[in-house]
């Protein structure tokens, strides 16, 4: 549920009530003495920011030199409460210009309360955005000396904006050049058995824009993912010819993207707001492309001397390159001293991590490249144990690569001026946690 707050609480680091709000009746007026007695006066301000006293809930933090308390009476969503403090501090500060402590509270309570009249409703946090609030909230704040001198200018159209349509982006904007730049970001997780055989596997990714478009544009962009192919075929009454089509999971979108749009027409529309901004979060467990197979090979010749032999080879296409590929291959901390010969790239021995550090500038695609290194340790005399080695860890990127198979089928622009635009797309893919056990 939500935050249902019964009251807020602003104090100084002395415990006087500042400034307070009780939003409801199912707490007596002297729930901050109690929060002075059993939590300030207690010293226990830094162990947990939730304490249960007298059957209420106090949810507290500090920034600068003020407390912030919300009081609950029921079982709330605290993670909800927090976000909402939050957001809160940075509206305060969006009208004190920058400052928010003590004396800025002190120098606009009458605004401060006017704010907490909007922002929260019967306990219910409402919205939060500066922009849309101070189209109807015009009253500016007592700034002081070091703040920031710089006002913002009010958004137009207030009706528009106030109604919650667009409160991400203003209108009269203007681009002499209207580009729209999209980046699809994808970190593969791996978990390789020695012999090759995979454990673990998944794809994190996220969908970056970048728009300078004029006006109030909207935008339309289509996946070749499962969900959309499907609405796309029982429209045309045929297959759609686009390649191989995938399942996501676990998508979250940006609060600019119109939900019900996507959930009738499978087709992620929105009016995007101005600049840089992530369009979505999603994630991928079945049919991962892998971009490289890692094939590790380790003898111990005797209790001074071992032979690493470690084979990496890239599966992505001949066309396409990786850069920045580095491969730690951890050896013992007896380590004395190490020869490598290696087809591509350098390595050397880092002491500082115990690994073997294997670099390569640029991997070209399906290709491979081997290293074999003979590792000689220090004797000792305690019985040799057997080894438990760490997995071999790797890092690369490959650009214009998606291990998901995630493509942009199509990302369309209208805007009733009718001006033209320009779409870049560029696809990047990196390690996340790629391990090999060797």
């Amino acid at each position: 549920m939500p935050v249902a707050a019964s009251a807020i609480y602003f104090l100084n680091l002395r415990g006087d009530v500042l400034i307070n709000r009780l939003y409801r009746d199912d707490v007596g007026g002297n729930m901050v003495d109690a929060f002075r007695m059993h939590i300030m006066q207690s010293k226990e301000l830094g162990t947990c920011p939730v304490r249960q006293i007298g059957g209420c809930s106090f949810l507290y933090m500090r920034i600068s030199n003020v407390y912030i308390v919300i009081v609950v009476s029921s079982n709330a969503n605290v993670a909800c409460a927090f976000k909402f403090v939050v957001e809160a501090v940075t509206l305060f500060k969006s009208y004190f210009g920058g400052a928010f402590d003590e004396d800025a509270i002190r120098n606009n309570f009458v605004l401060i309360y006017e704010l907490l009249d909007e922002i929260m409703d019967f306990g219910y946090p409402q919205n939060l955005s500066p922009e849309i609030l101070k189209l109807y909230i015009t009253q500016e704040g007592v700034r002081s000396s070091f703040s920031s001198k710089h006002v913002d200018k009010p958004v137009p159209n207030a009706t528009l904006q106030v109604t919650g349509a667009v409160g991400w982006r203003r209108e009269g904007l203007h681009y002499k050049k209207n580009e729209v730049f999209l980046d699809i970001v994808e970190s593969v997780n791996l978990l390789m058995s020695s012999k090759g055989s995979v454990l673990r596997c998944d794809v994190t990714g996220k969908i970056l824009m970048k728009c300078f478009l004029s006006g109030m544009p909207d935008l339309k962009l289509g996946l070749n993912d499962k969900i959309g192919l499907e609405k796309e075929s029982q429209l045309k009454s045929r297959p759609a010819k686009s390649g191989k089509t995938i399942e996501l999971d676990d998508v979250t979108f940006h609060q600019c993207v119109n939900l019900t749009r996507f959930n009738s027409e499978k087709t992620v529309s929105f009016v995007p707001p101005d600049g840089e901004f992530e369009l979505m979060k999603y994630r991928i467990t079945e049919g991962v492309n892998l971009p490289f197979r890692v094939l590790p090979t380790i003898k111990e010749l005797g209790r001074t001397r071992m032979e690493v032999n470690v084979k990496v080879k890239s599966v992505f296409g001949a066309k396409m390159f990786a850069l920045g590929v580095v491969i730690k291959i951890p050896v013992p901390k007896q380590t004395a001293k190490t020869s490598f010969q290696v087809t591509s790239g350098r390595a050397k021995y880092n002491p500082a991590i115990d690994c073997l550090v294997w670099k390569i500038r640029k991997f070209p695609g399906q290709t491979e490249s081997t290293l074999s290194a003979e590792v000689e340790l220090i004797s000792t005399i305690t019985e040799k144990k057997s080894l438990t080695r760490p997995p071999i860890q790797m890092e690369f990127q490959v650009p214009m690569f998606t291990a998901s198979g995630l493509r942009v089928r199509f990302l369309k622009v209208w805007e009733k001026s009718g001006y033209n635009t320009v779409e870049w797309v560029r696809y990047i893919t990196k390690a996340g946690s790629y391990e090999i056990r060797c």
